[in-house]
């Protein structure tokens, strides 16, 4: 046996047969089409728009082997989109290709130009009916880990759900931001940091950005970056391992402002780096960079970069992502702050986000030095779940009017470790513990925290393999879960199992199940948006030898194969 350790949502209504394109392309949010053009996917196309798909035919899932490879040493050049600095690189895809680039990994879909204008009409009402919305932070437009998306499959296909696209990817635990068609891609490939724009229904590179990092991980993890990016409007942000705060154009990946925080503010390093994924909220991008000396959150300008508040307190950098709350009808920032100190400090602060103001604060961290607080704040009405692996484990605060925090339970038995617990009818669904072998799927009611029920769901299976049959066991462990609007979620296996689960009071209970890949880490969220997952894969396929990548699943129920809404960008290579 082996065994392997915006932010609006748009709704996009059918249209009635008849409809011209350009009708279509509006309802889509797409530029209308010239009148003498159609999107073509015959190879060759004088239009330059051919598109490449993976068809259920050849779509081999799980068990395929990338036929692309990061040729990272390789200089891409464009005269005409080149963008320099003394510290990074940025490119943008459009107006050359290599001879033969490393594209996403696809395979060729429907070529009859007969067909072509059905399948676009296909592919935009199987958008249509599907409840769509963008995906442009680390837990999704509502900051929880819950989709409003609908129309999804109810169960998998016997070899799985149908993979429309793969890239490569470097090192990282980095989650991908959507937002409409691009798709932002945090990674690092050998001493670079690299921030990739794809386009999200295709996987092509539309620009890259890069800058040099010598980061390296004291506990042997990945060097990679920990903080997912962030879109918001025409800007995205990324917070690298090493510190570096970048502003980048959403459109081009031109630097508008960058820092190096931990230089600027004077900020030891963490344990694991750099690791939470700051916060846009009201014109202000929001840091849990420092503590004791240095300001513990800082808020900067979007445009600028410029620094507009700080929030000062002796409690450290975590690993929990910032996340916002309307407590009594005002609006707040939740910070679950708490990083490498000795003695080991940290908890909530409750931030007015206006000034940086702190409301509140409530202590909550486990007394190991060698521990932090990495579960993100959980809010439900006027109330604030947060939880820690390390010994103290959950508590559920009731927020006063004034402010003030008010434990209403602890359950020392429900503790996350970076994974978030989500809330549904009545109780709070997660993972405890710190790891894999102690990590147990937990349900506790909201309103006592008494443990409903309590279980480690593991499989094993014999896979076929390139050196023949192989026995593998793996389980949830920490997994990763995405409520859906239908009650559903969606649970991701820290080894690459994908389910359907139905999470309720009475006992764990699988829908469907699924093995993706067979791989560990996969301790990044996934991503779900316009009915199609981002998964990724973080290290080597331990069954297929894949290496680690960026997946990409169609989810929508009865959809045909996708097709681009719009001609694929030039591809650079990866």
């Amino acid at each position: 046996m082996y065994n392997m350790d915006t932010n609006a949502t748009d709704v996009l209504k059918p249209e009635r047969e008849g409809l011209r394109l350009n009708a279509l392309c509006a309802v889509a949010g797409k530029p209308p089409l010239p009148a003498s053009t159609a999107p073509c996917l015959e190879e060759g196309c004088a239009n330059s728009c051919d598109i490449d798909i993976c068809t259920p035919a050849n779509n081999d899932g799980r068990a395929s082997v990338l036929a692309s490879r990061f040729r990272a040493s390789r200089v891409l050049t464009n005269a005409a989109t080149k963008k320099t600095s003394a510290r990074n690189t940025s490119f943008v895809g459009g107006a050359s290709s290599p001879a033969n680039p490393a594209q996403p990994t696809h395979h060729r879909g429907v070529a009859n130009p007969a067909h072509k204008n059905l399948c676009f009409l296909a592919a935009l009402f199987s958008l249509a009916s599907v409840r769509a919305a963008d995906w442009p932070t680390l837990l999704g437009p509502a900051f929880n880990m819950h989709s409003a998306e609908t129309n999804l499959l109810h169960a998998f296909p016997a070899d799985g759900p149908r993979l429309v696209w793969s890239v490569p990817k470097g090192d990282g635990y980095a989650a991908p931001a959507i937002s409409g068609d691009r798709l932002i891609l945090f990674h690092r490939l050998e001493d670079n940091a690299v921030v990739d724009c794809l386009n999200a229904q295709d996987g092509r590179l539309q620009w890259r950005f890069t800058y040099p990092t010598a980061y390296r991980d004291r506990y042997g993890y990945n060097h990679g970056p920990r903080c997912s990016p962030v879109i918001a409007g025409d800007a995205v942000f990324t917070f690298g391992a090493d510190g570096q705060l970048h502003c980048l154009e959403l459109a081009s990946g031109a630097v508008r402002w960058q820092h190096d925080v931990l230089k600027e503010f004077k900020v030891k390093q963490n344990f694991f780096g750099v690791g939470s994924t700051p916060l846009v909220e009201d014109g202000k991008l929001l840091v849990n960079l420092g503590g004791g000396a240095s300001p513990c959150v800082v808020a900067f300008d979007v445009r600028t970069g410029k620094t507009v508040w700080t929030a000062n307190d002796e409690w450290g950098p975590s690993y929990a992502t910032p996340v916002p709350a309307v407590l009594h009808g005002q609006r707040r920032i939740l910070v679950f702050a708490g990083g490498e100190s000795d003695p080991a400090v940290g908890g909530l602060l409750v931030l007015n986000p206006a000034n940086g103001k702190i409301v509140s604060r409530f202590p909550w961290r486990g007394k190991r030095y060698e521990s932090v607080n990495a579960s993100a704040p959980v809010a439900i009405g006027n109330q604030v779940f947060i939880s820690e692996c390390y010994g103290a484990g959950g508590v559920l605060l009731d927020v006063e009017e004034s402010g003030a925090c008010r434990p209403v339970w602890t359950n020392q038995h429900f503790g996350t470790h970076f994974m978030i617990a989500v809330a549904k009818d009545g109780c709070l669904f997660g993972v405890d513990g710190h790891g894999p072998g102690d990590a147990f799927f937990v349900a506790v009611d909201l309103q006592t925290g008494r443990e409903l029920w309590r279980t480690k769901p593991l499989w094993t299976e014999t896979l076929a393999t390139p050196t023949g049959p192989r026995e593998i066991t793996t389980g949830t462990a920490r997994c990763s879960l995405l409520l859906l609007a239908d009650g559903r979620c969606l649970c991701l296996g820290e080894y690459g199992d994908l389910l359907w689960l139905d999470l309720n009071p009475r006992g764990y209970r699988e829908l469907a199940h699924t093995r993706l890949f067979g791989a560990g880490d996969s301790w990044s969220p996934p991503a779900l948006s316009r009915g199609l997952l981002y998964i990724c894969q973080n290290r080597r396929d331990a069954v297929h030898g894949t290496p680690p990548r960026l997946l990409c699943y169609d989810l929508r129920a009865g959809s045909p194969p996708p097709t681009a809404l719009s001609p694929a960008p030039s591809t650079l290579t990866h």
